[in-house]
């Protein structure tokens, strides 16, 4: 509600029963890869210019190439979750490890491929404004933005 004294909510979080599990198995080796198709993987490559963004891509495809025994989904999270987010960007996706190296090798080599989407930033800035319930100050912001870049 909307009242003198604000919005007030309320929410009850309560922990699900436990559910009787059996022990599993102590797992000393990791599983190999299985030949199953994946649901699309994305990862995620950038560099401060057009040229160390290929530069990026074909270090990455040498990585690659030398352990390939690195699951698409761990190298994604990695580079995701890890790796500076650079003005030019470019993300290679697909549901395999073959799909993704041959978009990441089209990029490396300067082309695209299926399932390559290549970018730059484009610069601005964001600005953020939580007026409350505000409805009645439309366009409040538009001074502010005008005298304040």
């Amino acid at each position: 509600s909307f009242g003198f004294s604000g919005t007030n909510a309320h929410t009850i979080l309560e922990q699900a029963p436990a559910e009787e599990t059996e022990e599993a198995e102590e797992v000393t080796e990791r599983p190999a890869p299985s030949a199953k198709r994946l649901d699309v993987v994305p990862w995620a490559v950038s560099g401060k210019s057009a040229a160390a963004l290929r530069a990026q891509a074909q270090r990455l495809l040498a990585h690659l190439e030398a352990d390939p025994g690195l699951g698409p989904v761990d190298v994604g999270l990695s580079l995701t979750t890890t790796r500076a987010q650079l003005d030019h960007r470019a993300v290679v996706r697909g549901h395999d490890r073959a799909d993704l190296l041959a978009g990441l090798t089209a990029l490396a080599e300067g082309g695209m491929a299926a399932g390559v989407a290549q970018g730059s930033v484009v610069g601005g800035r964001t600005a953020f404004v939580f007026p409350g319930q505000g409805s009645q100050w439309a366009g409040m912001a538009v001074g502010l933005m005008d005298a304040s870049p």
